[in-house]
């Protein structure tokens, strides 16, 4: 071997991914394999001079993609990877070919030029490889962990001091499905891809959690100390997909321990005094007929929530690209299923599509919504706050105390990521730190000698994980409940055996409400959600469809179009230009909850998100209208809110199809045209117009299509929405 062939080997193994010129391919990107580098890893320590700014940075979902090549084609045999096509330099927008690194290295810029220095810590949940979609390129082990690398490294250069040694603010990664090989399947811990995370993440765990992240793969991070802890869950053992682990209902599976783990932390966070934002890869996410994750992940995590909800401020996910929310109700909540009882562990719901389609997560999203028209929000007069309804009565012919704060229900946020399977996407989250202000910030909890003890007590919890204080199950009303069932047994005995399952405590009956439900220290106050058009961006002009069009594709439905691997916005077109000419990178803002005048959040509460997802259910009334749960002082109050809700638009049916010339991508594109103004992505066939009839008008809920549209990142037009309902 040459010595210009070792110098480069050495120099790919020292920094694990180096990013390459726009076009090249590297053939391999080799992996250190001594964990004990003899690198300086940098500690993050106090800084006095840094103060809370009361925000935070989500992103999720890079996918970064070092075989990307700009003008390639974007069909599915060549995933952006080979062959002439509109493969834009920043991505294929709105297609399921992967992020480019020159996307990554300019989001990484833009973060540096906005967003550095006004941001308390970041939550980065994920998926940090390249999708396996290629068999021409299949993934191996030192690619995924290559991406990942590359990625921490520039997350720790990024967020350190001038010196380069220490992090300014702390950054919680999480392990994505596609951050392992095979996709999908972690086996439980200790292994080998946990052993590779602890290294690339060392700047990220804190010394005293390394024990449990080399375990499991969870750990959590103090980011603002004595006051808030961010908990990164590994999601891919709650993940119904993973079929090297069984859900969490054994004590022998990770995802058991995982949920036992989080429990006893939870509680040491409320004896502390704390408060905790949850966050993970894969969602929570759950409707009628589908599930992302076990069923008896699921219903312990929600009852955790419903426990600890004088604690938990909010969960954070990623990994499902559309931007969206969904409430968990304790009402879904069965005691009996996770008490192991019978008869009480069936479930229907089929797992959910790894990737889902536009269509399938349409589907899911209208599951969503009908799920939400059975929600009740918090009764309060809705003119004067904190007048609430008289309550009903519950058992023993006592009064039930009215939801005032919406405690029955929790909340989780999903953010759209960074691949462009829409658009690029990131948000920017803010929470109050009112009196917090000359808080102590991060500094590492391995220095601080109450987390190092409280690490060891929990070391020995977390081994054996026996059942202690099993006492705290006799005074719980709904194993009660569950025993009075048990009594009809054939057996005759006079009492049921005691279900061998421990519900944690809930607050203090004298405990007020939680960040999650009442706005406080902590509580998050809105979000501001950024995007890149790139469609604008990558100024991209293409040869005419019609030239190109073949009759299989004349014949496909639109249906048909959506489920199959998507092109991107144009298509199997070629460009015209046969060099890349992209205008100037940046992401500006989609939307923002502070001045949203549809969503109405005035904080993030849950409350607000209940009533949010009401008004995103609710159907034009069809004659006589049923009686709702939310009471109006008049029926002019009632009006005003159906005139709130409620939009009359056309009726059309579609007659027939033409091509429309005009509209073209062919033409030029003017670069001194309004750069200000919102490109979105159509998803007309083939760009082909439609002539309409007028039908009459008809009524359509205004927020659920606001709602459908920041889903998708603004990349469907409202027509094309209109097709999902």
């Amino acid at each position: 071997m040459s010595l210009s062939r070792c110098i480069l080997g050495l120099a790919c193994l020292w920094h694990g991914v180096i990013a390459s010129p726009l076009g090249a391919v590297p053939s391999n990107i080799p992996i250190a394999t001594d964990l004990q580098t003899a690198e300086t890893v940098a500690q993050p320590i106090a800084n006095s001079a840094r103060k809370l700014h009361g925000k935070f940075l989500h992103i999720t979902d890079l996918h970064p993609d070092q075989f990307y090549k700009p003008h390639s084609s974007t069909d599915e045999a060549d995933a952006c990877h080979r062959g002439k096509g509109p493969a834009g330099v920043y991505g294929a927008e709105v297609s399921d070919c992967d992020s480019p690194f020159a996307l990554i290295n300019a989001t990484f810029d833009w973060i540096a030029a906005n967003v550095k220095d006004d941001i308390d810590f970041v939550i980065w949940t994920g998926d940090t490889a390249r999708h396996d979609s290629d068999e021409g390129v299949p993934r191996n082990a030192d690619q995924v962990l290559g991406t990942n690398r590359w990625i921490a490294d520039k997350m720790a250069e990024l967020f350190s001091d001038s010196t380069g040694r220490h992090l300014e603010i702390p950054i919680v990664p999480t392990l994505g499905n596609n951050d392992i090989l095979p996709h999908n399947i972690l086996l439980p811990g200790p292994n080998s891809w946990l052993q590779h995370y602890t290294h690339i993440w060392r700047r990220f765990v804190p010394e005293a959690q390394r024990h449990s992240f080399q375990f499991g793969g969870w750990f959590y991070v103090e980011v603002i100390p004595n006051r808030l802890a961010i908990f990164s869950l590994n999601t891919l053992y709650f993940f119904d997909r993973n079929a090297g682990t069984d859900g969490c209902a054994s004590p022998s599976e990770p995802g058991y321990k995982q949920m036992e783990w989080l429990r006893i932390q939870l509680q040491i966070m409320r004896q502390r005094g704390m408060k905790a934002i949850l966050m993970g890869h894969v969602p929570p996410a759950r409707t009628d007929s589908k599930k992302l994750w076990d069923e008896n992940c699921w219903q312990k995590y929600s009852l955790w929530l419903r426990q600890y909800r004088d604690v938990v401020v909010s969960g954070v996910f990623g990994h499902m690209n559309i931007d969206h929310f969904f409430i968990h109700d304790e009402r879904d909540i069965n005691v009996g299923q996770l008490a192991g009882l019978p008869g009480d562990s069936i479930d229907i719901r089929e797992a959910m599509d790894d990737e889902l389609s536009v269509t399938g997560a349409a589907d899911y999203l209208q599951e969503l919504r009908q799920n939400w028209a059975k929600l009740q929000p918090p009764p309060t007069d809705s003119k004067n706050s904190g007048q609430m309804k008289k309550g009903k009565k519950g058992r023993k012919g006592k009064k039930k105390k009215p939801d005032v704060w919406g405690e029955r229900y929790s909340l989780s946020l999903v953010s759209p990521s960074i691949v462009p399977n829409y658009y690029p996407a990131l948000r920017i989250v803010e929470y109050n730190i009112s009196g917090l202000e000359d808080t102590p910030v991060w500094r590492d909890a391995a220095k601080d000698a109450m987390s190092i003890e409280l690490e060891q007590n929990d070391r020995q919890k977390h081994l054996d994980l026996k059942r202690q204080h099993s006492s705290r199950m006799e005074d719980d009303d709904e194993i009660d409940a569950q025993k009075k069932k048990g009594k009809k047994n054939k057996g005759g005995d006079s009492k049921p055996k005691k279900p061998d399952f421990l519900i944690p405590h809930p607050p203090a009956k004298s405990s007020p409400p939680g960040p999650a439900y009442s706005p406080q220290p902590l509580t998050l106050t809105g979000y501001t959600q950024y995007f890149a058009n790139l469609t604008h961006i990558n100024n991209i002009t293409t040869e005419a469809s019609s030239a190109l069009l073949d009759h299989d594709e004349e014949e496909e439905t639109w249906v048909d179009w959506l489920l199959r691997w998507r092109k991107g916005r144009h298509g199997n077109r070629k460009p015209i230009h046969p060099k890349p000419d992209p205008r100037e990178f940046q992401f500006e803002v989609e939307y923002s909850t502070f001045d949203d005048k549809l969503y109405k959040l005035s904080d993030l509460t849950v409350k607000n998100y209940v009533e949010l997802a009401y008004r995103i259910s609710k159907q034009p009334k069809k004659g006589k209208a049923k009686s709702l749960d939310v009471s109006y002082e008049s029926a002019a109050e009632e009006e005003e809110e159906e005139e709130d809700l409620f939009e009359e638009v056309e009726e059309t049916d579609e007659e027939e199809e033409q091509e429309d010339d005009d509209l073209s991508d062919g033409e030029e594109v003017d670069d001194d045209s309004d750069e200000d103004e919102l490109e979105t992505e159509t998803f007309k066939k083939h760009d082909r117009k439609k002539n309409k009839k007028k039908k009459g008008k008809k009524r359509q809920n205004k927020v659920w299509m606001h709602f459908l549209t920041h889903a998708f990142v603004s990349t469907v037009e409202k027509e094309d929405l209109k097709k999902f309902t």
